[in-house]
């Protein structure tokens, strides 16, 4: 039987959970990371609860997708996460536009407070950095210590550390080689002078062959990404840290790297987004640290600057 076309020139007959099987066979086709086909699946689950009826995809309309955005917003679920689940909803719903399984129209996202990332303090960082004694701490606290110091140094995600190689440290060109990322796009990223130090004792200490993972448990076998999280935990906590997460070394290292001057061209290509606009983001965040030598960069402060000036405390008079 041939497919059957409606009105508005989609066409009939095919469900939303049998289109989406065909997009998650192409994603799988483009390598897409099972990670996030398993956020694409939350997405369209979520969706399809809240969508009565046949479940049709020329069903899908403009309207069903708003009163959708509705009903999240009266759950009071956070503009942030409601736009994530827009976004993967989105993606699904233009896959099936393309296919002419609905009709066409746009969805757009809603506008999200942004609010300040937390990160980690320099007195908190003081605490993290400090190097145990390599002769009476165990391997795990010397372990934990160097990667507090990879994260600082590289602001890499987890599951980016979790793949690392010693291998994929070139000692000799002064780079890391990021194989195992988010978008499957490998990359290199410079490595610093006192980081490339760092783990060069680290390495006499931990040894290993090239192709051993870098950072190992005591047994020199690879360390799931949940157990690495939670020996920082502990590691943290130890410190008197009560902030734990490994996430935050990448907020912390993208704030300083804007306080310290550095342009976000460079910092996209560091952290591995594929959009400036996510990067730009981070510009934004930290508004509250600008003030930071406000007075020395600040071009008024700056012009024809005379010796002696300084900022003065101002008492208002009292009619």
């Amino acid at each position: 039987m041939k497919n059957v076309i409606n009105l508005q020139g989609a066409t009939a007959k095919v469900t939303i959970n049998s289109g989406f099987e065909q997009f998650v066979r192409v994603k799988r086709n483009m390598n897409l990371s099972e990670v996030s086909i398993k956020c694409y699946q939350d997405d369209i689950k979520y969706f399809t609860a809240f969508f009565s009826g046949e479940n049709y995809c020329y069903d899908v309309t403009l309207d069903v997708v708003e009163n959708y955005v509705a009903y999240l917003k009266s759950r009071d679920i956070s503009s942030v996460t409601v736009n994530s689940y827009l976004r993967g909803l989105r993606a699904v719903l233009y896959f099936f536009m393309e296919r002419d399984y609905m009709p066409k129209f746009k969805v757009r996202l809603i506008r999200q407070e942004k609010k300040v990332k937390n990160t980690y303090t320099d007195a908190e960082l003081k605490l993290l950095l400090a190097k145990p004694d390599v002769k009476k701490c165990d391997f795990t606290e010397y372990r934990d210590w160097v990667i507090s110091n990879y994260l600082l140094g590289t602001g890499n995600r987890l599951g980016t550390i979790c793949e690392l190689k010693i291998s994929d440290v070139d000692f000799q060109n002064h780079e890391i080689i990021l194989k195992k990322v988010k978008n499957r796009r490998q990359y290199i990223i410079p490595l610093s002078l006192r980081l490339e130090k760092i783990l060069l004792d680290y390495l006499l200490y931990r040894k290993g062959e090239p192709d051993g993972y870098l950072f190992c448990n005591r047994f020199g076998e690879k360390l799931p990404k949940g157990t690495l999280a939670t020996s920082i935990r502990r590691y943290n906590l130890a410190r008197g840290v009560e902030k734990t997460s490994i996430h935050l070394y990448r907020h912390t290292f993208a704030k300083n790297w804007i306080l310290n001057g550095g342009d976000i061209f460079r910092l996209k290509s560091i952290l591995g987004h594929s959009s400036i606009d996510i990067v730009k983001e981070y510009a934004e965040m930290f508004g509250s640290d600008l003030k930071r030598n406000f007075d020395r960069f600040n071009p008024l402060d700056n012009f024809g600057e005379q010796k002696g000036e300084g900022r003065q405390s101002i008492k208002m008079s009292k009619k």
